[in-house]
């Protein structure tokens, strides 16, 4: 099959119209909504840790902390996607403290999340405190670094909250990207098996259906006027093909992104949705060929979505806030510091102080809704799998804030085994206390 945009753009035009069913609320009295986008650059300094320990050694393109600052009557909300694998605990509080003082808003109306691509850092929080205990920890990013980067994202959002613009349309597109997404979770001869980021190498695993995906791109478009201010383009996968080289990459759907933006000149930003068990795994070898292959047909994607978008007036705009605790996995909490310590390598001893730190974590979660008009984007924790995403079928449901819960499971998913349960330091009970925290900032 082809990689070509027609394609894509066709097929965007066969979507059922249900799919747009967002709806636009009429424009509200008072006063007008406003909105100006920013970037910092989030590029780690060489010897800077990727995920999870590997020490920076080479750039291959810069990653970025993207987002925008939204102004009504309500107050400021901050929106940002950042180029980096996972931030979590005190780090998570950090980015967001920095930026509700740039834009001159509190921190619960921030909502931070990271794109989750695997050549980029992975900071969280929990684990550092019970790392920094050791006399000899694994490498960690240091303090000066993250002080840096949020200084100079701060900056950015202070910056765009004094040029902010008034929007009047919202608008909104939908596109169906070929031969990107697939399923993480399959049944092979009656097994469940993982297809992971680099399974096209295997031809057979490369031969197996998609599988169970949330196919859609959706990009949601603010307008002054007839003009595009700004775009942001949700999708629901890994956006990973390579991984733990020391390379530094926004991998392919940076190259998407910022090949959108340069053609267009409006401000694309891009954010991961509830691909917690979707990968690129069928489409991708690891090597140069697939990733550029991948980059071309997700920008292809974007630019079909921006082409099918349908605008109406913005109106009102709300923001709700609420916290979200979750349940650790049952059994002993996992032992900290570990006796095996001596005979553990750098990797596993910080995903080991990730998964001793959680049962002990204190501060709640968030999960948060800005609604414009008629469109609604939830903000949730973790790497959330599909399920959440179909909980609330006509919201956009964003993952990748705070990491520590690592992936958000559905029960099912318990009771069948497999990666994601395993490699979750929540535990059974998360998908009801999710869903619970959805529906009340859905409310309304």
């Amino acid at each position: 099959m082809a990689d070509s945009e027609s394609t894509i753009r066709v097929r965007s035009m066969l979507i059922r119209r249900r799919d747009f069913n967002f709806g636009f609320a009429a424009l509200a009295a008072g006063s007008p909504l406003r909105v100006a986008a920013f970037r910092a650059d989030a590029t780690p300094a060489m010897g800077e840790p990727l995920i999870w320990v590997d020490p920076t050694k080479e750039v291959l393109d810069p990653l970025w902390a993207k987002g925008v600052v939204i102004d009504g009557p309500g107050g400021r909300v901050v929106l940002c996607a950042l180029d980096w694998c996972g931030i979590g605990g005190y780090v998570h509080r950090l980015f967001r403290d920095k930026l509700a003082r740039g834009a001159g808003t509190s921190a619960d109306r921030v909502a931070v999340q990271t794109v989750h691509q695997h050549t980029a850092p992975y900071i969280e929080g929990g684990g550092y405190e019970l790392m920094s205990r050791l006399k000899n920890p694994p490498l960690m990013m240091s303090r000066r670094f993250l002080e840096d980067v949020t200084d100079r994202l701060a900056k950015a959002v202070a910056e765009a909250a004094g040029r902010l613009q008034p929007f009047d349309g919202i608008g909104v597109g939908l596109s169906r990207p070929e031969r990107v997404g697939s399923a993480r979770r399959l049944i092979v001869n009656g097994k469940l098996v993982a297809r992971f980021s680099t399974s096209g190498k295997d031809a057979a695993m490369a031969a197996l259906p998609e599988g169970d995906i949330d196919a859609r791109l959706r990009t949601v478009t603010l307008f002054n006027g007839d003009k595009p201010l700004v775009r942001l383009h949700y999708y629901a996968s890994h956006p990973q093909t390579f991984c733990c080289t020391g390379q530094v990459s926004a991998d392919f759907v940076g190259a998407a992104r910022e090949a959108v933006e340069k053609a267009e000149g409006v401000p694309q930003i891009y954010f991961t949705g509830c691909g917690g068990e979707t990968t690129v795994g069928k489409y991708n070898d690891g090597g140069i060929e697939a990733r550029n292959g991948l980059a071309r047909r997700m920008e292809a994607a974007m630019r079909a979505s921006i082409a099918s978008t349908r605008t109406g007036p913005a109106g009102s705009m709300d923001w709700k806030s609420v916290e979200l605790r979750l349940p650790p996995k049952q059994g002993a909490a996992p032992e900290w510091p570990p006796r095996d310590l001596a005979s553990m390598n750098g990797t596993n001893i910080y995903r080991r102080a990730i998964a001793a730190a959680f049962p002990s974590r204190r501060e709640p979660l968030t999960v948060s809704c800005l609604r414009l008009g008629g469109v609604r984007i939830v903000h949730l924790p973790g790497e959330p799998l599909l399920e959440f995403q179909r909980y609330a079928p006509e919201a956009i449901v964003v993952g990748y804030g705070d990491i520590a819960p690592g992936y958000l499971c559905p029960d099912k998913a318990y009771r069948d085994g497999g990666y994601e349960p395993s490699a979750a330091n929540a535990g059974p009970g998360t998908e009801a206390a999710v869903k619970r925290a959805m529906s009340e900032v859905l409310k309304g």
